[in-house]
């Protein structure tokens, strides 16, 4: 470890002997009666070349500095909209030293100069507007959008390929300001190249309705323009990249089109990515997150209702690995307006993924002593596909119509085969063994359509209306077999023993559910400081839950069962069947006030909400009717341009969907059974948020930071029986239970010269309850995660980046206290030599303790992987070397520790493989 050390604290020293010899020139920029002028621009060109060497941007006080290399003589550019820029000359001798020099621009009548001199600069603001000259900021080792938006001041790409920009998630992305794939970030990180791109701009407070901007609160709504250079436009541009390659089992391939087409009409995209690499270009999560663009439905009313897909619970990777991964991925996205008033757009997404899993896992379970290996193999397979179409017509700047319609359609499938060995020792104190070989398989073709329609409508400057309805169908029929050895839940299920050799235990299930929401919103607009909003609305929703259990028989017959044994704990009998309608209706009327005085931006608001919930089920009709009054407050003080407090409160009525309120039992896996509750109320959650952003284009500086409060009153909560490793659960509330968690985040990245150093860090402490086996559980978590790296983005010296990444997670549950911790040095190369040569290197460190001496899991692992890249400059061959998992590690852990149990797995990762890849850029 020493060693680790000793060569980390080589590389952090590395940078600081590669400055080159400069000085610093700072001053100040004002108007000509002495007001500081803020977000000016200063270009310092160097003269003999006619290259850019360095740029500032002006704080609020009006202060600029530029780093300038010595030996050498500048033209400075001053500029700022509406004022006549001033061009000097400025030498740099051998032995200067830091200077001073203050600038005095006066009003010129003539703007157009200025507005083209502001394009020339890498940064430039306008309004809420950042606009990035991508080619200051590349190196030209740059594949996809990814790797640009990266290394631009303030902007962040997440590990699952989400763009932040000042913390804040962007909710869409655009190129030449029409949605690429309804504005999907993960799919425009990873595919737009990196070449099209000429500019990009960061649209804050955005909102895609000219009518409404300004109206509500759009601070946290980020969106990203794309600008493409002259020659991608009206052409076709892309890539194609196609491979193979030899691992330590299997031939490796990749195949990789990417097409795009951009107009003044419209655009055409088409992406493609099919591999068994273990890329994962569209995953199980990213179907059922992905929105289609669908605007959230009355985010501060207060209600909290959701329709709960029916999804197997299917295993996720872990970083994207798995023992075996194989995906097929198209996707096509068009935009096209036939008129000034019409736009019409659309996309596809077709996804076919295979996964192999091979897991061991060890389960300690808290109540009775009882543990659990278990070791399975398994095979997913997701067919996924999206169908959307979308319409926006203005006929007149007083008037706008939308309408979406997204439809949604998959097959899952799931084949395990597994291991139980548990462990326990009886009541007369023997050691006991029990295995059980489990065969299971799940599969399910959800189906869903969703219809979305808004009308905006200005009356006139005063008055402004919105309306909007969203309609969602759905349809499910997961289905679930289980072939055990050993007969589960004695007590519970009825079933046949006689001539069995294994339980043949099989459950159908189908969700039916049409959920309508609809409101209308009018805006009185005061004066351009304040508004008053008022909202009228409702959501509807009816859901039809069926399932049944039965056994097939080892001759071929077939048991179902009506109802099963006494539940030994109540004495009462479950069914094992569920035919149940459940209706939910919320009918609102809102009132805010939005208003501005100095600084601070103040959006007090109420909610009125009549709810009903009516549920169906075994001849028994069960009715809650209530009202509730939910108050929200949100509040801005905006210190300067890119500099703000912002305090969230909300107070939200959560309310579940029919899967908890269906009494019948229900299997989720084979060692677990569910069965809803009908007499569940609401619960109330209490949320606070305080985040504080800045971003300085003086010292590109960005700095965000924010702590967050939860409280949740009578939360639903799952009350569990054992019997043990068997286990049957149903949502309870009412138990006057207070849930708490509290949150904390913070980043801070800092540009200087081409070097940029990140900092974050994210700590969250829960306070929760449960019941187990009829007893009350207090749980308390701690986690830690903090990161810090150094990167730099030289032209033309060799880049890097060194880190290192702490996790630490610590459960008390009363019964154990148990801390994991991962330590993760990383760090990455680009090299390049010769003449089109370039080598990358991508290495990780995983140190993972669970620091129990009783327990031996700790587990190192390392993952190496390389690329050698060869492209003849100015041509459109690229020729790539891909080495993968070049340390050929086996095995991952990962950890889980619940009110329940603890849970300790090992994942098997895919083999080391080389694969040789060409790629023709069009």
């Amino acid at each position: 470890m020493r060693l680790k050390t000793s060569m980390l604290v080589l590389l952090l020293a590395m940078p600081l002997g590669l400055f080159a010899q400069s000085i610093e020139l700072r001053g100040t920029v004002k108007d000509s009666i002495g007001n500081p002028l803020e977000l000016a621009n200063i270009i310092a060109t160097n003269k003999a070349e006619g290259t850019l060497e360095s740029y500032g941007i002006t704080d609020a006080q009006g202060r600029y500095k530029l780093e300038l290399a010595v030996n050498t003589t500048y033209e400075l550019k001053v500029s700022f909209l509406g004022l006549k820029s001033e061009i000097v000359d400025y030498t740099v001798s051998e032995n200067a030293q830091d200077d001073t020099k203050d600038f005095v621009l006066v009003s010129d009548p003539n703007q157009l100069d200025n507005v083209e001199l502001v394009y020339e600069m890498p940064v430039s603001v306008k309004g809420d507007t950042i606009v990035y000259n991508t080619d200051s900021f590349t190196n030209g080792n740059e594949k996809k959008l990814g790797d640009v938006l990266k290394k631009l001041p303030g902007v962040e790409v997440t590990d699952e390929g989400e763009i932040e920009v000042d913390g804040q998630k962007v909710s869409k992305v655009m190129i030449e300001g029409k949605d690429f794939f309804d504005g999907d970030s993960k799919l425009a990180t990873q595919n737009i190249p990196a070449d099209a791109l000429k500019k990009v701009e960061v649209l804050k407070n955005y909102n895609e309705v000219s009518q409404m901007r300004g109206l509500g609160n759009d601070q946290d709504n980020i969106a990203i323009n794309l600008k493409l250079k002259e020659g991608k436009k009206n052409f076709w541009f892309g890539d194609i990249t196609t491979g193979g390659g030899v691992g330590d089992d299997a031939f490796r391939y990749t195949v990789k089109p990417k097409l795009f087409y951009y107009s003044p009409k419209g655009s055409i995209n088409i992406i493609g990515n099919f591999n068994n690499t273990g890329e994962v270009p569209f995953t199980f999560r990213d179907y059922f997150n992905f929105t289609g663009g669908f605007r959230g439905f009355n985010q501060r009313g207060g209600t909290s209702f959701n329709i709960s897909d029916g999804g197997l619970g299917f295993l996720t990777t872990q970083n994207n690995r798995a023992n075996e991964i194989e995906s097929d991925f198209i996707g096509a996205n068009f935009t096209y307006s036939p008129s000034k008033t019409w736009d019409l757009s659309g996309f596809t997404i077709l996804n076919d993924g295979r996964t192999n899993f091979i897991n061991n896992s060890l389960n300690t379970f808290i109540n009775g002593g009882v543990s659990q290996e278990f070791n399975e193999v398994s095979d997913q397979r997701n067919q996924l596909g999206m169908v959307k179409f979308s319409a926006v017509h203005k006929p007149s700047t007083n008037l706008q119509v939308d309408y979406d319609v997204l439809a949604k359609l998959s097959k899952q499938t799931e084949f395990s085969d597994g291991t139980s060995i548990e462990r326990f020792t009886d009541p007369d104190g023997n050691f006991v063994e029990q295995i059980d070989n489990v065969d299971q398989s799940k599969e399910n073709s959800p189906f869903s359509i969703n219809q979305n329609l808004n009308v905006y409508y200005t009356l006139n400057e005063n008055n402004i209306f919105a309306a909007t309805a969203q309609h969602l169908f759905q349809e499910e029929d997961p289905f679930y077999n289980a072939l055990v050895s050993q007969q589960p839940f004695q007590s519970v299920l009825p079933l046949t023993t006689e001539g069995q050799d294994l339980f043949n235990v099989n459950q159908d299930k189908t969700i039916r559910s049409n959920k309508l929401d609809a409101k209308i919103d009018y805006y009185y607009v005061i004066n351009n400081k304040s508004n008053i909003n008022l909202t009228f609305g409702s959501t509807l929703s009816r859901q039809d839950f069926n399932s049944n259990i039965f056994q097939i028989l080892e001759n071929n017959g077939r048991e179902d069962f009506e109802n099963s044994l006494p539940d030994p704990e109540t004495g009462e009998v479950a069914s094992l069947g569920n035919d149940v309608q459940f209706n939910f209706s919320d009918w609102f009327l809102g009132a805010h006030y939005k208003f501005k005085t100095g600084i601070y931006t103040f959006t007090p608001g109420l909610t009125l909400h009549r709810y009903g919930i009516k549920s169906d089920q075994a001849g028994s009709v069960t009715e809650d009717n209530q009202w509730l009054v939910l108050p929200d407050f949100f509040a801005i003080a905006q210190f300067a341009q890119s500099k703000r407090l912002q305090l969230n409160y909300q107070v939200t009525a959560q309310y579940t969907d029919v899967s908890n309120y269906a009494e019948g039992l229900v299997f989720n896996n084979f060692n677990r059974l569910f069965r809803g509750n009908r007499n569940l109320e609401n619960a109330l959650f209490h949320n606070v948020n305080l985040n504080y952003f800045s971003f300085s284009m003086f010292n590109f500086t960005s700095i965000f930071g924010g702590v967050n409060y939860s409280r949740r009153i009578d939360p639903v909560k799952t009350a569990g029986v054992f019997q043990g490793i068997d286990q049957i659960s149903s949502p309870i509330n009412n138990t006057n239970f207070v849930d708490e968690t509290y949150g904390g985040n913070a980043r801070f990245s800092k540009t200087f010269k081409k070097f940029k150093w990140n900092v974050r860090g994210n700590v969250s402490w829960s306070d929760l309850n449960n019941v187990i086996n009829g007893q009350d559980r207090n749980t308390k978590n701690f986690t830690q995660n903090y990161q810090t790296s150094l990167e730099t983005n030289f032209k033309e010296a060799p880049n890097f980046e060194i880190g290192y990444n702490y996790t630490s997670t610590r459960s008390d549950n009363g019964f154990t206290d148990r801390t994991f911790v991962t330590n993760r040095p990383f760090a990455n190369m680009e090299v390049n030599f010769l003449k089109g040569f370039t080598f990358a290197a991508d290495w990780s460190y995983y140190d993972y303790d669970d620091n129990d001496d009783s327990t031996d899991l700790s587990n190192t692992y390392q993952f190496l992987e390389a690329n050698l890249y060869y492209q003849k400059p100015e041509s459109k061959w690229e020729f790539r070397v891909q080495a993968t998992n070049l340390l050929d590690v086996d095995v991952i852990s990962n950890n889980n520790v619940n009110d329940i149990l603890i849970s300790n797995t090992e994942y098997f990762v895919q083999p080391r493989y080389v694969i040789f890849t060409v790629k023709y850029n069009l």
